[in-house]
């Protein structure tokens, strides 16, 4: 499962919704981010937030530290982020409490750290941002939208200002004439570090007011922007937690339709999960790999140990993907060299795996990955395996689980990871 983002005061960090919950202090070579993160679970996804402004609302728009914000939530493993912020409308058919799902920025800002390239090292860099959000995100919050029945519109091009100040009266009718629909103080150096970043990024825009560009209206407020926002902030707790539960299903749900289940095979009553169908799909296991990739390309692991035979396939693409070694761990008798080896018990007599005994240093950190677990007891004596020869078992991955089988029970002593669950299917 990929693990999300949020930037904002959403208020998902309740105890209520956020499972599992712990505050986690980020340091980044940009210096600390607005805020501890909340870590924590919102259904089967794991989800990091972060406070743009401090968690009192203390740091104005100009002063947060965008960068530092964006390294850590990259730092934390997240892939996928999605921002919420209060804007002005600059359209009369956007109204207060509306949602807009952002797919344009214009930046008007001019005090802001814009890009994590202060020097190129190496070569020049310039990112495009052309279409500055991302698709995918901005799909699965739409459909929440609908799904929740709140007033949303499609598409918007919001202008980011410097702030704190709001705009002048010329100012909000320039934005209008530049095509703007929605004016706010923080998206677009946001998603430009995003950007800079690979991490998939989307912004649910919140109108609270409509700025000063509508005469025969009060200007824009401070206390009208939190009167809107605290009448409407429910709706983007329930639209945040649709998005979310959208995106944990996507590929879970794709890769799953991917596998074929085998009847009665290799005994009676047995439902064998086929892989072989879901890495024939090009998209399927293409998926399955870029889920892996995002769980752990920023995580500190040294090499990646597969179990023979279907563990290799996944293992070894991922180990390239990651820049990584790859080891094998395979039946007794089938390595060359001096092995390791560990017997693990069958439901009739004992087997064993092995492994080359140069192929681990001490202290290497070792993700394990095979394609399904059901008892346990061959990822088990894997786990031993690197233990012997000095290694940290940093996490064990698989493709399939069958929760029925209790195989994670088994390996509690070490953190257990599976894309996909079969229960009782």
């Amino acid at each position: 499962m990929v693990k999300l983002g949020i930037i904002g005061g959403s208020g998902l960090d309740n105890p209520e919704l956020l499972k599992e919950h712990k505050e986690i202090e980020v340091e980044t070579p940009y210096g600390k981010p607005s805020s501890a993160i909340s870590c924590g679970k919102i259904g089967d996804m794991e989800v990091c937030i972060l406070s743009r402004h401090g968690k009192k609302h203390e740091i104005p728009p100009t002063q947060v530290n965008y960068r530092a914000n964006i390294y850590a939530l990259r730092k934390l493993g997240c892939s996928y982020v999605i921002a919420t912020t209060a804007c002005g409308s600059l359209r009369e058919e956007i109204k207060r409490g509306d949602f807009v799902v952002l797919d344009q920025f214009i930046d008007f800002t001019r005090h802001r750290q814009i890009t994590f390239y202060d020097k190129f090292e190496k070569e020049p860099v310039h990112v495009s941002v052309a279409e500055p959000f991302s698709d995918f995100l901005r799909e699965k919050i739409i459909g929440a939208c609908q799904e929740l029945g709140v007033k949303f519109h499609k598409k918007g091009t919001v202008v980011t200002i410097e702030g704190p100040r709001f705009s002048t009266r010329a100012e909000s009718m320039m934005f209008r004439s530049w095509g703007a629909d929605v004016v706010n103080m923080s998206i677009a150096p946001e998603a430009t570090l995003a950007r800079e970043s690979g991490l998939e990024y989307s912004a649910i825009a919140m109108s609270t007011d409509y700025d000063c560009w509508k005469t025969e209206e009060k200007p824009v407020s401070w206390e009208e922007i939190m009167r809107i926002f605290g009448e409407n902030a429910e709706k983007m707790k329930k639209l945040l937690v649709g998005a979310i539960k959208k995106i944990g299903r996507e590929d879970e749900e794709f890769i799953k339709s991917r596998i074929r289940t085998v009847p009665n095979w290799p005994r009676p009553g047995v439902m064998f999960r086929d892989i072989t169908t879901l890495l024939k799909d090009n998209e399927g296991f293409k998926r399955v790999v870029d889920v892996m990739e995002n769980r752990y390309k920023n995580r500190d692991i040294d090499v990646i140990a597969g179990i023979e035979s279907r563990g290799f396939i996944v293992g070894s693409v991922l180990a390239h993907k990651l820049g990584l070694g790859f080891v094998p761990i395979r039946k007794k008798g089938k390595l060359p060299y001096e092995v390791e080896r560990e017997e693990y018990d069958l439901e009739y007599g004992k087997d064993a795996i092995e492994i080359h005994k140069d192929a681990i240093s001490p202290g290497q950190k070792v993700l394990i990955i095979d394609d399904l677990v059901a008892t346990g007891g061959t990822m088990k004596a894997a786990a031993n395996l690197i233990e012997k020869l000095g290694g940290i078992v940093e996490e064990i991955a698989f493709v399939i689980e069958l929760p029925e089988l209790k195989g994670r029970e088994k390996l509690n002593k070490w953190e257990v990871y599976s894309i996909v669950k079969f229960e009782g299917e």
